[in-house]
């Protein structure tokens, strides 16, 4: 702690400092020979100034050698030579004491010779939160706006008396003191701490291969020092408003640096324009002088952190000081030098966009950095260009807006390069319009676009396009165009998707299209992509029975971020599907989120209703069945969208409302038969169709499904088990219950990756049958199928919760808002047993009514 009597000039130097001062005065020191090297701000003159009471001590002066005692020397790197000559003299005189302070740079030889007579150095250190606090509570500001002013100032004491004397609100005041805003009068485009952090994260790998390139770090290196001023208690007492105060500056306060900066020769000024507007790397041939040497006076001037970082108030006020025209001169001339350097300028690029920089020079290095940038900075870039005139590369912005997910832009930019872009164009809008179709669900148009804009990659996105619309001799020929690919990796993988695609029709083919995700898995993150080979491999995977063999593959894609922003929400929710199939509902409700649109916005929708089903929520059906609805009818069928189709037929079943499905099923239908009926994509829409026609009461319809699976039931252990599980299923609802056989083929389902189905069949069985003992038996089977409980977390005491797994259980439920009913035909009892377990929670609990026990039941598992 500061004590509260010190002067504001004793508070510029620390403890250490001041105790070395202390012992000098007593002369406890011996022969002092000590040199102060300090940038401007740190405090130089105020160490002399305490010194200067020290009994003899004498101030340096030109032509004055005195012969004994402390001599003070102030500002000597401005000394000529002839004074250096001189001071060097005044060195060689071991009778006199000697403190010597100056600048880092300049640097001449003959102030070199005279520091290397001197026996030590004496640091000055910038303030810290505390030391800055305690200055501005001495100069009548207020000390909770401390934490705001180290973070504009680097705790630099000449900067922060700067700004000490604007903020002299006094600190009861109802609200702590800010600053208006003046600089973003002078300037369209504020930076931000993201924007900030953002670039200093890019320059630190952008360096000029140029020898002369000297990196002077720029205003978004600034977010280091909120990092040193946390570690130091920044966050604590600060201003409720002083949020405000790291954004702004007062004009007065500005103006206080109007020396500094008009002092400053042409290339210190270009220097710190750049640096201000986040520049952090200079190209050679922007500067008249040495870059080094000019760098080296910036940092001397005390605009920069410690570690040479321009500070945030230095920053705003080179942006406010130094004219506009100044500053745009400045920036071409930025943009001009790194583009002929050579070299990666996506760095400069963003910091001037950031800066608000246009004009022609600058509009060619946002047009030249777009095409090194990820999408959404190069959809910017690309903005930025054009409306400096610039003529962009259309087809590139187009690929941009679709990497960038934004589907509809890019179509629009897209089209009309199809049909008035010149050839080489036209071929690239093509593709991207191919991928922004397909995201949308529309397969058909999308494999003619790939297939138009002719080349052998293209041809194969073309190919899968076709087979899921339902046209596999227009895929096979696409296929044959697609095998003269460059045999690059890329080209690879997705050949080896569209023909593990096509092979689907007539036989197994999952692990081709694993193979083929794998491969792509290093190479796909910058692709373009209108499906990926995992989402592709999970369909199949999800569709023949063995959702363990999707999650994997997704979950690879998903780390890799193969096909970039347009294909996450596919990959996430393609593992919620697996998860819900695997009865992890947690997982399969998490992948939900955000609004999804196009084919994913079908999948999302389908996960709503499936859940709800499975969860016999009713209401919560109600409630997503519109807009499942609505989702489904924006897409034409495809076969990559048969299963959220075939869990919104058995929900309108459920709801009696499949008028409003029925066309989406009969085009599904109509597309499977122009497939050939393969045996992979069949079985689950036989299957859900299976259900509907159980729920709407049309056991012969639900016949001719269970004939249909029976009759592809060799193609595979799965497809096997659903089609036993379904002749069982009529057995069951037409009240023939063997046991044996309903446990088997529910432990078939199983096995398939249909927990949930395998428990309900086993449930439904024993609701039906009259034997008392096969009743138990299934429902022992039911829960045994269903998984294990939750283990619920201990209490805050430690203690293991007081209740069986069964009355966790159904607690949870409760809590969820289902009804006994519900609850009982999820857990495979009776609605009565479900009252008999609330009824001994409550008295083991001691609840004293219901409200009270859902309040426990709450704390108890959360």
């Amino acid at each position: 702690m500061i004590p509260g009597h010190l002067r504001p000039a004793d508070l510029i130097l620390d403890e250490p400092t001041r105790r070395l001062c202390a012992d000098i005065a007593a002369g406890g020191r011996g022969p002092v020979r000590l040199a102060v090297i300090a940038p401007g701000g740190y405090g130089k003159s105020a160490l002399l100034d305490r010194l200067a009471e020290v009994p003899g001590a004498v101030r340096h002066r030109r032509g004055v050698a005195p012969e004994s005692g402390l001599l003070l020397v102030d500002d000597a790197h401005l000394l000529g030579d002839a004074g250096l000559a001189e001071l060097a003299d005044l060195a060689a005189d071991d009778r006199l004491d000697l403190v010597v302070a100056a600048r880092p740079w300049p640097r001449p030889a003959g102030l070199a010779a005279v520091l290397a007579r001197l026996r030590g150095q004496i640091v000055l250190r910038p303030f810290d939160v505390e030391r800055l606090r305690a200055c501005l509570r001495l100069t009548g500001a207020d000390p909770r706006a401390a934490a705001d002013v180290h973070r504009l100032t680097g705790g630099v004491p000449g900067l922060v008396h700067r700004l000490a004397a604007h903020l002299t609100t006094p600190t009861d005041a109802p609200h702590p003191p800010t600053l208006t805003d003046t600089a973003h009068s002078t300037t369209t485009h504020p930076t931000t701490t993201a924007d900030a952090t953002r670039r200093a994260a890019t320059a630190e790998t952008a360096h000029s291969p140029s020898t002369d390139a000297v990196r002077l770090p720029s205003t978004a290196d600034a977010a280091h020092l909120t990092t040193r001023a946390h570690a130091a208690g920044t966050t604590a007492d600060t201003s409720p408003d002083a949020a405000r105060l790291s954004k702004t500056v007062d004009a007065a306060a500005v103006e206080e640096f109007r020396f500094d900066v008009d002092r400053l020769d042409a290339d210190a000024r270009r220097v710190l324009v750049a640096a201000a507007a986040g520049v952090a790397d200079l190209p050679p041939g922007l500067l008249d002088r040495p870059t080094a040497e000019v760098v080296a006076e910036v940092r001397a001037g005390g605009l920069t952190a410690a570690d040479g970082a321009l500070l945030p108030i230095a920053a705003t006020a080179v942006r406010a000081l130094v004219p506009a025209e100044e500053r745009a001169a400045v920036f071409a001339a930025l943009a001009s030098a790194r583009l002929a350097a050579g070299g990666p300028v996506a760095a400069t690029a963003t910091a001037l966009l950031d800066a608000g920089a246009s004009g022609p020079a600058v509009a060619e290095l946002f047009a030249a950095a777009a095409e090194e940038c990820a999408p959404e900075a190069a959809v910017r870039l690309y903005a930025a260009a054009a409306a400096a005139g610039h003529d962009v590369d259309q087809a590139g912005w187009a690929e941009a807006e679709a990497r960038a997910g934004r589907p509809a832009a890019a179509l629009r930019r897209a089209d009309a390069l199809i049909a008035h872009g010149p050839d080489d164009a036209r071929a690239r809008a093509a593709a991207v319009a191919g991928a922004a179709l397909a995201h949308r669900g529309q397969l058909a148009r999308s494999a003619e676009l790939y297939r138009w804009s002719g080349t052998a990659v293209a041809a194969a996105f073309a190919a899968i396009g076709y087979v899921g619309a339902g046209r596999p001799d227009e895929a096979r020929v696409a296929l044959k165009e697609a095998e003269n690919a460059p045999p690059t990796v890329f080209a690879g993988a997705v050949t080896a998707t569209a023909r593990g695609v096509i092979d689907s029709l007539s036989g197994p083919a999952l692990s081709t299209v694993v193979h083929a995700a794998e491969a792509l898995e290093p190479v796909g993150a910058g692709a373009l992509l209108p499906d990926s080979p995992a989402a592709i491999a999970a369909l199949m995977a999800l569709h023949c029975g063995d959702p363990a063999a999707a999650v994997p593959v997704l979950d690879r894609a998903i780390a890799a971020r193969v096909g970039g922003a347009p294909l996450a929400a596919r990959h996430r929710l393609l593992r919620g599907w697996a998860a819900m199939m695997a009865g992890d509902d947690a997982t399969a409700t998490a992948a939900m989120e955000g609004e999804p649109t196009g084919r994913d916005a079908v999948f999302a929708a389908g996960l709503a209703v499936g859940l709800a089903r499975r969860g016999s929520d009713l209401g919560a059906l109600r409630r997503c069945w519109d807009r499942a609805c609505a989702a489904v009818a924006r897409q034409p069928v495809d076969l990559f969208t048969l299963l959220p189709l075939g869990e919104l037929a058995v929900a309108a079943a459920r709801l009696g409302e499949c008028d409003r499905i029925a066309p989406h099923l009969a085009a599904a239908r109509s597309l499977l038969a122009d497939l050939g009926e393969p045996p992979l994509w069949t079985t689950m829409p036989h299957w859900h169709a299976l259900h509907a026609e159980l729920l709407a009461e049309r056991p012969d319809a639900a016949a001719r499904h269970a004939d249909a699976l029976r009759a592809t039931a060799g193609a595979g252990p799965a497809t096997a088990a659903i089609a036993a599980a379904a002749q069982v299923w009529l057995r069951v609802v037409a009240g023939d219950v063997d046991r044996a056989a309903v446990e088997s083929a529910a432990r078939g389902l199983h096995a398939a990756g249909l927990r949930w189905d395998g428990a309900r069949l086993a449930g439904q069985a024993a609701i039906r049958t009259h034997d008392r003992g096969a009743m138990v038996g299934l429902l022992e089977c039911a829960r045994g199928l269903q998984g294990p409980a939750t283990t619920p977390a201990p209490d805050a005491a430690g203690e293991p919760a007081r209740l069986s797994e069964r009355e966790l259980q159904v607690a949870g439920l409760v809590l969820a808002g289902m009804t006994y009913r519900q609850i009982g035909d999820r857990l495979f009892i009776s609605a009565k047993t479900v009252e008999h377990h609330m009824a001994r929670m409550r008295s083991r609990l001691g609840a004293a009514s219901r409200a009270d026990l859902l309040a426990r039941l709450r704390d108890l598992v959360g």
